[in-house]
């Protein structure tokens, strides 16, 4: 593997990563210092609870930015466009997919640590493969200049996080019988189907239809191409498969209630 490290990706890598932990633990103290000022509920959680409150304000803002950067560079601008520029499509880059990548980096790694400094209580075992597979896919798309469009689709799927996020809020503030977490869990429900399931089907089907550039890179970086994603999509599977039972189980309830009060 060949690390492209020039003299912009010297300032430009540690920077975003650096960034990514720095704005992590702003938006972490931001978090606790309006919610303990503004939600009557943040003052009656535990400790643990406040922890992953806070946490989870860091988590839905990289979700939104790491989607809108991913939606960006792969849906509207023309980095990825077949007839747009001479270079294969595996072999394309640009620094700002390499920024998006170094504070995605500085995410993971901010998240990861609260994860084990609070094992299990903000994620089990699953969250550690999720956040350990993103980061080595992901170093390695940046260290390789390799597979970006590949690696911002998966980016793409954490915009199903803010929805996963303000579900665990409601759940905690004890808001589980209103409307919004219903709508909510409707909504986590289509986005997770569309981001995480058939976002994947398409990502296999055009990797399968560039195969040769796929085939093309060093043989870790194609292994991993094929490998990182595959497994990734087995979790978002079998989350899926919780997310429609979850679903399911709400709606029976709130069908039971209202039968209830007609009766």
């Amino acid at each position: 593997m060949d690390v492209n490290f020039g003299p912009q990706e010297r300032i430009l890598w540690p920077a975003s990563i650096l960034a990514g932990i720095v704005i992590c633990g702003a938006v972490y103290e931001m978090t606790r210092k309006v919610s303990s000022r503004c939600f009557k509920c943040y003052n009656m959680l535990n400790n643990t609870q406040k922890v992953e409150w806070n946490n989870r304000g860091f988590s839905t803002l990289h979700a939104l930015v790491a989607a809108a950067v991913s939606f960006y560079l792969v849906m509207i601008s023309d980095l990825f466009n077949e007839d747009a520029h001479n270079s294969i499509i595996i072999d394309r880059k640009s620094w700002l997919s390499d920024s998006m990548f170094g504070v995605s980096i500085g995410y993971f790694l901010t998240d990861l640590t609260m994860i084990l400094l609070y094992f299990p209580s903000l994620g089990g075992k699953e969250y550690l493969l999720h956040h350990g597979l993103s980061m080595y896919a992901i170093g390695l798309a940046l260290l390789s200049g390799k597979a970006h469009m590949y690696i911002l689709m998966v980016l793409f799927t954490e915009v199903t996080t803010p929805f996963v996020n303000l579900r665990w809020y409601l759940d905690v503030a004890g808001q589980k019988t209103c409307n919004l977490y219903l709508y909510n869990g409707v909504a986590l429900f289509v986005g997770w189907l569309i981001a995480r399931i058939i976002l994947f089907i398409y990502m296999f089907t055009h990797m399968y239809f560039h195969f040769d550039q796929a085939r093309s890179i060093f043989t870790l970086g194609f292994y991993s191409l094929v490998g990182v994603p595959s497994a990734v999509a087995v979790m978002n599977v079998f989350w899926f498969w919780k997310i429609l039972k979850g679903m399911v189980k709400t709606l029976s309830k709130r069908k039971r209630s209202e039968n209830g009060k007609t009766e």
